[in-house]
């Protein structure tokens, strides 16, 4: 009897993941042309909807006899309001980026494997004890909970999706300000005596290969490196504030009334972003010894590029950028202070291996 009422119940929700599935791809496949926009607001109402049903379902399958009616029939009701609420998840992707539409899909995907997930744990357990059952199955439908609660937090325009996108890139180059702080110079150096920094002359040293250990060479760095590293955590905390005012400016247009989404020049600017972000793990790489003064210089080209490509997009938007200008500035600067720091060290270093070259 018990088997032939789990059969049952899995030709049930089995029918049903079928039909939610499909709706799902939606998500994938729509440009939305055809559909009347849904705002965010009315999906987390129907995510509410979905969590009540989780939470009467759970009570289904926690009772101490299972009635196997009921749990077909909220599981027919739960997944009919699943449906629409992808559905009108996808109706909400009308005039969304890339950006906006990657966290709508995220989230609906989240309700949905956690509800899916629900189902087929609560049929699964079908034929277990009442005490298995009152462990698994709240844990389960907490997972549903949790997903429609997320919703909440989800971003309901492209200004907020994209702001949020760039957020994460000024969280990682904070991440690598923070390790570059942390590098300090060679205490085994004299540095008062010439010719003992990195362009010392090696010729005439023993070979003391036998036994070495890779990871006991360290990152500490000479003078000239220490001076490369202060030069280019400057370059970095200027991106950093850059990427913080551009946040900020973003921020301003979404509180904006009426304010018309310009969501390919968005799209643009998260990309340049990003790209920054690219640009700042490589600078930070780049300082560890043996500094690579020739990428730092191209890496640090790449940015003074980028920071013109942010100028000529945050000109075609309205709002007052005066403050961002004032920041890309500073950049600039810094970047030109950079570049001929790198480019006189480069000099110096092939001056001193001419001269070692000759010797031998």
């Amino acid at each position: 009897m018990a088997k032939a009422a789990k059969i049952r119940l899995t030709q049930a929700f089995d029918s049903h993941a079928q039909n939610i599935n499909e709706t799902f791809q939606m998500l994938d496949q729509t440009d939305g042309g055809s559909l009347k926009k849904v705002e965010w607001s009315e999906v987390i109402k129907l995510g509410d909807e979905v969590s009540k049903q989780a939470t009467i379902a759970g009570m289904l399958w926690s009772a101490d006899t299972l009635n196997v009616g009921e749990v077909e029939q909220n599981m027919g009701v739960y997944c009919n309001i699943l449906q629409g609420f992808l559905l009108n998840c996808v109706a909400s992707m009308v005039g969304a980026g890339p950006t906006l539409s990657s966290n709508i899909r995220a989230s609906a995907k989240q309700v949905t494997d956690s509800s899916m997930t629900f189902f087929r744990g609560a049929i699964s357990s079908y034929e277990s004890r009442k005490g298995e059952r009152k462990l698994v199955i709240p844990r389960l439908s907490g997972s549903v909970w949790e997903a429609c609660a997320a919703l909440k937090k989800t971003p309901s325009s492209n200004y907020t999706a994209v702001g949020r996108a760039i957020t994460q890139v000024a969280v990682s180059i904070k991440d690598v300000i923070r390790e570059m702080k942390e590098l300090k110079m060679d205490s085994t150096l004299d540095h008062s005596a010439e010719g003992t920094d990195k362009f010392a002359d090696v010729s005439n040293q023993p070979n003391e290969d036998d036994g070495l250990n890779m990871d006991e060479l360290g990152t500490d760095l000479s003078p000239e490196e220490m001076t490369v590293a202060q030069s280019t955590i400057s370059v970095i905390s200027d991106a950093l504030l850059v990427i913080k005012e551009l946040i900020r400016f973003i921020s301003g247009l979404a509180r904006q009334p009426n304010m018309s989404e310009s969501v390919d020049s968005l799209e643009r600017l998260l990309g340049i972003c990003q790209g920054i972000g690219g640009d700042v793990d490589e600078l930070g790489a780049s300082v560890y010894p043996p500094q690579e003064l020739s990428l730092m210089k191209t890496t640090g080209a790449k940015i003074s590029s980028r920071i013109e490509r942010i100028r000529t997009e945050v000109a075609m938007l309205p709002g007052s950028p005066e403050g961002l200008y004032q920041v890309c500035d500073c950049l600039d600067c810094s970047l030109r202070k950079f570049e001929t720091l790198l480019g006189q060290l480069n000099t110096g270093l092939e001056d001193k291996i001419e001269g070692l070259s000759i010797r031998v």
